[in-house]
């Protein structure tokens, strides 16, 4: 994927962080020949940043909307509290197989729920409140996920967003983009401005926007 960042800072950032233990960079490689779709998958950095941040909220149930492979949710379950859950929604009945295929290996299956179907239906089905929900799906749904779960979030609850840099082209928003980057521009400044939540961009990695609820 290109990211937008310089590649050797990229790199950089990649050594510097605790790499992926056996299991998950197994289900990195089986992914990639499997389901294809390489820059789809969270890598080490993404994947240690989400688990440190269910780790220092103490999450208790973390949502992800989009679970492609699984990688991310089980790089999130190694942050969990003791007591904790994962919901994790996936509508590609195909990419679901797989990745409840690498819960159920890791023993972690009855802490990760998987949900099949269009992730709105199963945020409609669901109480909260949420901890910290990571949103990394299709791009033109980003606004409905964010509008869905933010009533949902506890009181100290976070919401990562993924992609919200789009390798760059965020910048181009009267040039080539496609739909998912426009749709993204207009995310990211609806977010900006909405007086409910306080945000910050990270330049991490394709960009990650954290979110919480304003006082």
């Amino acid at each position: 994927m290109s990211t937008g960042i310089e590649p050797a800072i990229d790199r950089y950032a990649e050594q510097h962080t605790t790499a992926f233990g056996a299991e998950l960079t197994a289900l990195a490689r089986d992914a990639v020949s499997t389901l294809g779709s390489a820059s789809m998958l969270s890598g080490p950095v993404v994947g240690r940043l989400l688990e440190l941040l269910v780790h220092a909220t103490r999450a208790r149930l973390v949502l992800e909307i989009g679970t492609f492979a699984g990688l991310s949710a089980l790089a999130m379950a190694a942050g969990l509290a003791p007591d904790g859950r994962i919901i994790t929604c996936e509508i590609d009945r195909e990419r679901s197989r797989f990745a409840r295929a690498r819960f159920e290996s890791a023993g972690l299956a009855e802490r990760i729920e998987l949900r099949v179907g269009p992730a709105l239906e199963t945020i409609e089905s669901l109480d909260g409140p949420f901890d910290l929900v990571f949103i990394d799906a299709d791009k033109t749904g980003y606004l409905a996920y964010y509008e869905a779960v933010l009533p949902k979030l506890s009181a100290h609850g976070l919401i990562v967003v993924d992609n919200t840099l789009r390798s760059g082209t965020i910048l181009d928003r009267a040039g080539d983009a496609d739909a998912g980057t426009h749709s993204m521009a207009q995310f990211n400044d609806h977010v900006a401005r909405d007086a409910r939540a306080v945000c910050v961009m990270l330049t991490v990695r394709d960009g990650l926007t954290l979110i919480r609820r304003a006082a």
